[in-house]
């Protein structure tokens, strides 16, 4: 069978966004009916379907369903991540966040990090070489806390091996790659005290409950993720980091996003290519930052 003559009606399209946006949050326009389309048409074929109204049965009333919605999930996102990404962003964590974190957790000696919707795992295992090398002869003395979570359990499968392509690394300098990776057949294989350093959990951003149980944050890495989000379910997920950040804590997102309009009572850390954001009436305890108006 050739899933080249299944089309997807408008109406089957509703059900499947319907679906996704209830379990995941993702909001799909019409405009991406052809993405869907597309991404799921050989999942019918493997599955010997002759139509979506038996695919939406499925993973609607099937057995199997919670499976194949994260094998459906898996087909139609597109898991774009690298080592030491946005390397400027990464700057300013580690010379502006971290200094401030380290300073503000001097007594107690423990950082928490939480890296939401991780994918397979690239960027808390970053944030952990940087906490690494900055922290050096130190770092046996701190308490390190580093979760990275994700929706999919195919990602955090890679995660959790801790092996990776060399497109995967792509971004990473030379000196950190030859220090925290070693190439084994075309792979590289991260040293293992850095892959002690992290945790994974599969983790659901609409999932406020399952947040609140991982208690306070002192930093929140959730990049190029809010994009995918209608504006209700935006607020929602920032108002979680809210929540769960600490009141003198840091908030990461991607570039290309803005939660400037949510209504949630962040104000942006005036840093150029930070991307941050901290608690309204934050003090940025002696970092010598200033938030934008």
């Amino acid at each position: 069978m050739s899933t080249a003559t299944i089309s997807m009606t408008d109406g089957q399209f509703t059900r499947l966004r319907d679906i996704i946006y209830e379990r995941s949050g993702i909001d799909f326009q019409p405009a991406k009916k052809y993405l869907l389309e597309s991404r799921l048409g050989r999942r019918l074929q493997e599955l010997e379907m002759e139509d979506y109204d038996q695919y939406i049965m499925f993973i609607t009333i099937g057995p199997y369903r919670d499976d194949e919605f994260q094998e459906m999930f898996n087909r139609i996102t597109i898991n774009e991540t690298s080592f030491f990404r946005n390397e400027p962003q990464l700057s300013v964590f580690e010379n502006h966040a971290l200094p401030a974190v380290l300073d503000a957790r001097a007594d107690a000696k423990r950082i928490r990090i939480w890296s939401a919707a991780c994918s397979s795992g690239e960027e808390p295992f970053t944030l952990a070489m940087i906490l690494h090398r900055t922290l050096g002869v130190r770092l046996m003395d701190w308490r390190i806390e580093i979760l990275g979570t994700d929706i999919s359990g195919k990602a955090l499968e890679i995660a959790n091996s801790g092996v990776y392509s060399s497109y995967a690394v792509r971004s990473t300098p030379k000196l950190m790659l030859d220090r925290y990776f070693t190439e084994k057949n075309g792979h590289y294989e991260l040293d293992p005290e850095i892959r002690s350093m992290v945790s994974f959990e599969t983790m659901n951003l609409k999932d406020r409950m399952a947040a609140r149980r991982h208690g306070q944050w002192d930093v929140i890495f959730c990049r190029n993720v809010l994009i995918y989000f209608d504006e209700k379910m935006k607020k929602q997920v920032v108002q979680t980091f809210h929540d769960q950040l600490a009141d003198d804590g840091w908030l990461f997102i991607g570039h290309s996003e803005s939660i400037r309009d949510l209504d949630v009572a962040f104000e942006p850390v005036d840093i150029p290519e930070g991307f941050c954001h901290r608690k309204v009436g934050c003090n940025p305890a002696g970092a010598g930052l200033k938030l934008s108006a």
